[in-house]
């Protein structure tokens, strides 16, 4: 589940770094061990905009894409997934996995902290132990309590003691599952799983993660500089285990939300890659430098149940058919993103041999529902016994094409549903935060899969998941997911996950709009540049820099 990675308008402000993996260019090029820079030009240096600020670099507190590219790049957990998402040793230098998939046992490499400090299978125990611990409030905590105790210590049910993770010693950490996971050790690459220094944490107090004086790493690069909402610096790790194979020496990211001023900054040399949005990609069209690309990203409208209209199915159902989905794809994006049709987008496989949205189909029927969009309001506002729809607010980011959107569907909802809704743009931090509180009537956000499979879609919408802003609750919803989990024949399983998200999408507690699609810039020189299908936003250990000028 990551949520959180993305939200409606940040995928766009950071397109510079969050281009997808699916382009054949520089984007799929195999990581190369032997791509040193060749040539006095070659200055190994790398310049990219972030986008925005970022969260938090606390492990047990991360919920959103910056954040989580910045420990991928800084960090590294029990595994690195390639190009393909396919997991190859990290910190683990092996492991053994039980016949009956419940055991993992990891034999860890000599590697070490930025501080001098040596990473330890106790390092790995403390981290996820902490993230489960019920006062850390950790958001992420339900990936880990995959592991057998975990989810009874993070509801206060049992004790840090039970929990399936342990140090056998120094080298050898051994972890058990609740129950089989085929994707789990691919997931030994997501940042909620990376090792937290115990002594550095205890000693930062609640500053970790909050300055880069206050953050350790243990991957290819180290945060050296943190200007907040200004920039980012990351420089070659010389304590990595495989600096060798990092090419880079420099990493410097600017935070700039704004489209246009991005773009002219690539244009001055000052970017090496940027995202293009709307007439920018006509303008490019026909660049050598541009890359198109997918990625299995399903943006979306939250509608806050808290608020007693948004309770409502069919003020919910009116909301979202008064949208014209593909409008805004066309108008505001142009970028290769597509209308949604659902939440689970294309490109996830299904469990049991297929592709889960190929199979699912178009089950939310938008153009059929459509023209029934001020139906659905007058149903609704009748059983409400109100003659109006209270006024409403959409919360979104401050970026140009977050606000650009937000005109977007207060346009559209005004023009066919007859009701003005309020726009309040804020920072994507406290819009993170304001959304977390529940702060909100209607939410843009998004949510970048985890690990390839729909579950990751699916489960966040729970009865009290922690992603469920909406504190939308359907026990039907709940008793379809639940049994998802335990069943062992995967075309059944399959049939429990497209039954559950056919509830979604009859009640709508989110409003699927667009599935991503990326169209940016990137200089010829950068090569290696990797944009995972699955996990970050982009992997840039295997990175450099040749040919530039």
């Amino acid at each position: 589940m990551n949520k959180k990675w993305l939200t409606a308008g940040l995928a766009v402000a950071m397109l510079s770094t969050v281009a997808a993996g699916c382009s054949k260019s520089e984007d799929t090029a195999a990581p190369s061990t032997d791509g040193a820079a060749k040539g006095p030009d070659a200055v190994q240096e790398l310049n990219l905009n972030l986008g925005d600020e970022i969260p938090t670099l606390d492990v047990s507190q991360g919920t959103d894409s910056i954040s989580f590219s910045i420990f991928n790049s800084t960090m590294e957990g029990l595994v690195r997934n390639d190009k393909n998402g396919n997991p190859q040793p990290g910190i683990a230098a092996s492991w053994d996995i039980s016949p009956d998939g419940l055991k993992y046992t990891f034999k860890l490499r000599d590697a070490k902290w930025q501080n001098g400090d040596p990473v330890t299978a106790h390092d790995f125990e403390y981290s996820w132990k902490r993230t489960l611990d019920p006062n850390t409030k950790s958001q992420y905590a339900f990936m880990v309590t995959w592991v057998k105790g975990g989810e009874a210590y993070n509801s206060g049910k049992g004790s840090a003691e039970e929990v399936g993770v342990k140090a056998l010693d120094d080298k050898t950490l051994e972890v058990n599952l609740e129950s089989p996971k085929a994707y789990f050790l691919s997931q030994m690459a997501f940042p909620i799983f990376f090792p937290q220094n115990k002594k550095f944490v205890e000693a930062a107090g609640n500053k970790y993660g909050s300055e880069a004086d206050q953050f350790v790493g243990n991957g290819p690069f180290k945060l050296s500089e943190w200007k907040h909402d200004e920039s980012a610096t990351l420089t070659k790790s010389d304590s990595y285990w495989d600096a060798a194979n990092v090419k880079l020496n420099k990493v410097n990211f600017v935070m700039i939300k704004d489209n246009a001023a991005a773009l002219n900054l690539y244009e001055a040399g000052q970017l090496d890659r940027t995202g293009l949005v709307r007439e920018q990609i006509e303008q490019y069209k026909d660049s050598k430098e541009l890359i198109s690309a997918t990625k299995p990203i399903s943006f979306y409208l939250m509608y806050n149940n808290r608020n007693k209209a948004l309770a409502n199915k069919n003020i919910r159902k009116a909301l979202t058919y008064a949208v014209d989905n593909k409008g805004y794809v066309d108008i505001i994006l142009n970028n290769g993103s597509v209308a949604a049709s659902g939440i689970v987008p294309p490109g996830l496989n299904d469990g049991a041999g297929g592709e889960y949205a190929k199979s699912f189909g178009d089950q939310l029927k938008h153009a059929e529902n459509a023209p029934k969009a001020k139906e659905y309001l007058e149903k609704g506002l009748k059983e409400l016994g109100l003659t109006a729809l209270p006024t409403l607010k959409y919360l979104t980011e401050d970026g140009t094409t977050s606000k650009k959107g937000a005109e977007f569907l207060k346009e559209q909802w005004n023009k066919n549903l007859g009701i003005n809704v309020e726009i309040e743009a804020v920072p994507f931090k406290l819009k993170l935060q304001r959304s977390t509180a529940g702060d909100y009537d209607i939410v843009g956000s998004g949510w970048n899969p985890d690990y390839n499979d729909p579950m990751t879609f699916l489960d966040m919408w729970i009865t009290d998941g922690d992603y469920n802003e909406t504190k939308w609750s359907n026990k039907e919803y709940d008793a379809k997911i639940q049994a998802a989990n335990k069943e062992t024949d995967l075309k059944k399983r399959v049939t429990l996950l497209q039954d559950a998200e056919k509830i979604l999408l009859d009640e709508l507690p989110i409003a699927p709009n667009y599935w991503s699609g990326t169209k940016s810039l990137q200089k010829p020189y950068v090569k290696n540049y990797l944009t995972p299908t699955i996990g970050p936003s982009f992997e840039i250990k295997w990175t450099y820099i040749e040919g530039k000028n």
